[in-house]
């Protein structure tokens, strides 16, 4: 078929016609966007940092009207650039809450209840709507129990815990018992879990925290092997090569071999000491446990140590830290991790140095298996 002259003519003069408006459909970024991309965009070492402070200044100087989109940049950034936004934010909300009716209360409601936006991006919104209405913030806190973020489950946790004391002090046990059993179900703070755990326990409830937590107190060890100068974090030892718990090793001074051990510590802390007694030092052991999962599905391993450890889920290394006596504390570490249906093996090594001080002596970790909320992920068998 032969097209006319006079149809492709008309076609090419529609064409111009129309091409401007085609351009001017696609928007460019607004100056909110582009000043929060040059923050975005600062480096560690400080790369960016005269430009960042001009599109602060620009943020900061701004609408409140964009203040949910500077928080919104808050999401995937470094925590330096973070603190630059914070920065400008915070400028923005002063602002905004020394005008009556100009903060957006009901954005940032919105965004502090996104489970998808950062988690320190929420907690400032949530900062400014309690000084805004603190009964009305204090509502949407108790809904919070089980938000991914920490910080903001734990202030929930928070005012449970008042609700609590306020039903024991009018001498309302069963009333005190439930609410307090919902505080600890959901608290992730160890200081937390222990005041409620005491609290339910002085009202008669018998609480399994290690349970409740998911953590793991059943395991195989062997050791000691060595650790000269901290050499032992790098070496690679006969079970990192094969698992086998019949096999015996030559370790530091000898012959070593795996043998079972359980902790019966409140919070699932396996103490190293135990098996291997007389304060050790410049060692380094390996525990071992098979979890069972009835399904292939994500997971996290929440592990607490203080010495130096590597871990390694199915074979597959998945983190390590070469550092000694930092403190522990329960979740210190949160690495990813997918688990198999079936047996998943559990490998850790964890070295001791040859610090000779009372608080060096530890030798100690805790681990669980949770969900990306915190959540115990239970062995289907042990």
């Amino acid at each position: 078929m032969t097209i006319p002259n006079d149809f492709m003519w008309r076609l090419s003069v529609l064409a111009v016609v129309l091409f401007p408006f085609f351009v001017g459909a696609v928007e460019s970024p607004s100056p909110t966007e582009e000043a929060i991309k040059v923050i975005q965009a600062v480096g560690e070492e400080g790369q960016g940092n005269e430009k960042a402070s001009l599109a602060l200044q620009q943020l900061a100087a701004g609408s409140t009207d964009t203040l949910i989109e500077v928080l919104e940049g808050m999401k995937g950034a470094s925590p330096i650039a973070q603190n630059w936004l914070r920065n400008a934010t915070e400028s923005l909300a002063e602002s905004a809450l020394k005008q009556e009716g100009a903060l957006p209360v009901l954005g940032l409601t919105e965004f502090v209840l996104d489970t998808n936006q950062d988690a320190n991006a929420r907690a400032l919104a949530l900062e400014w709507l309690q000084q805004l209405d603190p009964s009305a913030a204090q509502l949407m806190l108790r809904g919070m129990l089980n938000d991914p973020s920490n910080a903001l489950r734990s202030q929930a946790v928070a005012l449970w815990m008042e609700d609590g004391q306020k039903a024991l002090s009018a001498n309302r046990p069963a009333a005190a018992q439930m609410i307090l059993r919902q505080g600890i179900e959901h608290a992730r703070d160890v200081g937390q879990i222990r005041i409620l755990a005491d609290a339910l326990q002085d009202l008669g409830a018998q609480i399994e925290i290690t349970q409740m937590l998911g953590m793991i107190t059943q395991w195989h060890v062997v050791g000691p092997f060595h650790n000269r100068d901290r050499s032992g974090f790098e070496t690679i030892f006969a079970p990192e090569q094969v698992v086998d718990l019949k096999v015996s090793y030559q370790g530091k001074s000898g012959e070593v071999s795996w043998q079972s051990m359980q902790s019966d510590d409140r919070f699932g802390m396996v103490d190293l000491n135990q098996p291997y007694p007389g304060y050790l030092k410049e060692v380094t052991a390996y525990a071992y446990h098979d979890f069972y999962s009835s399904e292939e599905r994500p997971a996290q391993l929440r592990l607490g140590c203080k010495n130096a450890w590597k871990i390694w889920l199915n074979g597959e290394f998945i983190f390590g830290r070469d550092e000694y006596h930092r403190g522990a504390q329960m979740d210190q570490y949160i690495l990813p991790a997918e688990l198999k249906k079936g047996s998943n093996s559990l490998l850790i090594k964890l070295c001791q140095n040859e610090q000779m001080e009372d608080w060096t002596v530890e030798w100690e970790f805790q681990l669980r298996v949770c969900d990306e909320t915190g959540k115990a992920i239970h062995s289907e068998i042990e």
